[in-house]
């Protein structure tokens, strides 16, 4: 079997058996296995239990650039990329080396410190709309706060969100839309109380809702990157700031996954709308845990101590992220954006080339630096009715010959596909190969 990590490293860094990840385990099923037994499906996040492809999860030993291992040895190009969390490639040298130095200093302090004061002023820099910068310690913290700032500013508690969009694990935002066209949220998850969704309405995306005053706030993704990658209509983002005006409600943009992956501005920075408040993740801790609400001083300004709306957090402000934040948006130039682009839609176009060759229906829209993939006849889809209408069975085959050819891919068939400065020239040009042998293994299948 092949070794799970560098010898000499581990020898240099006194590795032993004890501490070694790879010590002892003998193949990814045993592993997981053994995760079963100790937690809730073997995994600490539902979809990376293959439950909506089949199988079970590959286990990751290590990365580097636009790779992982699995605890076998088995490397694939890695098209997941956390979710989007990682641009800079895995264990970009930036990245380790200002973690490395800052976990010299201490991993967590529950007291201020300067780096998450720079990262604040680092990210109020490149959105203007992000007057001040409060952080946590997740995207769905971030969401969950945004909204309890917004119904504590306004004094309203009725929250508009879309079909489709994604907003975390925050009661009041796991909310499915009934039969209406728009209708009062129902719970979506088991646990969560009908109480909790009581005061959620559930819009299509792309259509401008016509509010009123009971609204407290509009939570939107600008790009839709949890149902495939769907732009906004035109005139959607500049008609949802005009109607939230109109009434007086905040217009909160989820920029969990947008944020600094689709420029230094985000979606706001690409369509020219600013919201009220601003959520981040993702990027902004360079593959570390963290979260952020964002926007003007005067709404803010209500977060506690200086206002009603109380937040805290113990390791909010970490300063092993916040180091890690600083390094990454440090090195995301306008050229890296400019190059993640023409990787995108080298991505896009490698894998359509790839399935028309099999003769495998399927879209890959792209939206800036994101890609999605949509399979089935006819156009990108424009909302979730279209998007839902993507052939899931067929995915999860592609998905499996895919990984067979060496290439990681999310396992659900509505997440983004993520390019960073990993996927080279050299790493796109083998992806095509492998994509043109799995897309004729996906219809030979069928």
């Amino acid at each position: 079997m092949i070794p799970l990590c560098d010898q000499a490293r581990c020898e240099a860094a006194g590795c032993t058996a004890a501490t070694c990840i790879g010590a002892g385990i003998a193949s990814n099923d045993e592993l997981f296995a053994r995760s079963q037994a100790a937690i809730p499906g073997g995994v600490n996040s539902s979809i990376r239990a293959f439950k909506s492809v089949g199988g079970r999860p590959y286990l990751v030993a290590r990365a580097e650039g636009a790779h992982v291992w699995d605890v076998e040895g088995r490397e694939y190009i890695d098209l997941v990329q956390s979710y989007g969390a990682v641009i800079l490639g895995h264990a970009h040298p930036a990245i380790t080396a200002a973690v490395s130095e800052a976990v010299t200093g201490g991993t967590s302090y529950g007291a201020p410190t300067p780096r998450e004061m720079k990262l604040a002023e680092a990210i109020r820099e490149r959105v203007p709309s992000c007057e001040l910068v409060r952080f946590m310690n997740s995207g769905t913290e971030a969401t969950s706060t945004a909204v309890r700032l917004a119904r504590g500013y306004t004094g309203r508690d009725r929250v508009v969100i879309f079909h489709g969009n994604f907003h975390g694990a925050t009661d009041a935002l796991l909310a499915a839309g009934g039969s209406g066209v728009a209708t009062l949220g129902l719970p979506g998850t088991a646990g969560v109380p009908a109480g909790a969704v009581a005061e959620t309405l559930v819009v299509p995306y792309n259509q401008v809702p016509v509010l009123d005053e009971s609204v407290a706030a509009v939570v939107v993704e600008p790009v839709a990157a949890n149902m495939g990658v769907i732009a906004p209509a035109p005139g959607f983002l500049e008609g949802l700031r005009a109607e939230c005006d109109r009434v007086g409600a905040l217009l909160v943009f989820d920029e969990v996954i947008t944020g600094f992956r689709l420029g230094a501005g985000g979606a706001q920075g690409r369509y020219g709308v600013s919201p009220d408040l601003t959520t981040f993740g993702k990027v902004i801790g360079g593959g570390l845990p963290i979260g952020a609400v964002g926007g003007r001083a005067e709404v803010m300004s209500t977060l506690s101590p200086l206002g009603p709306v109380f937040h805290a957090g113990t390791l909010a402000g970490n300063p092993i992220a916040t180091a890690a934040g600083l390094a990454v948006l440090g090195l995301l130039t306008a050229d890296v954006y400019g190059e993640l682009e023409r990787r995108a839609q080298r991505l896009a176009a490698l894998l359509t080339d790839a399935c028309a060759g099999a003769g495998l229906a399927a879209t890959f829209p792209v939206v800036g630096t994101l890609v999605g993939m949509f399979i089935g006849d006819g156009d990108a889809p424009v909302d979730f009715a279209g998007a839902t209408a993507t052939d899931e069975a067929t995915y999860a085959r592609f998905f499996h010959a895919m990984l067979a050819e060496g290439v990681a891919m999310a396992p659900g068939a509505y997440e983004a596909l993520f390019v960073g400065l990993g996927h080279d020239d050299a790493v796109l040009d083998t992806l095509a190969e492998r994509a043109m042998r799995a897309a004729a293994m996906t219809v030979a299948t069928s």
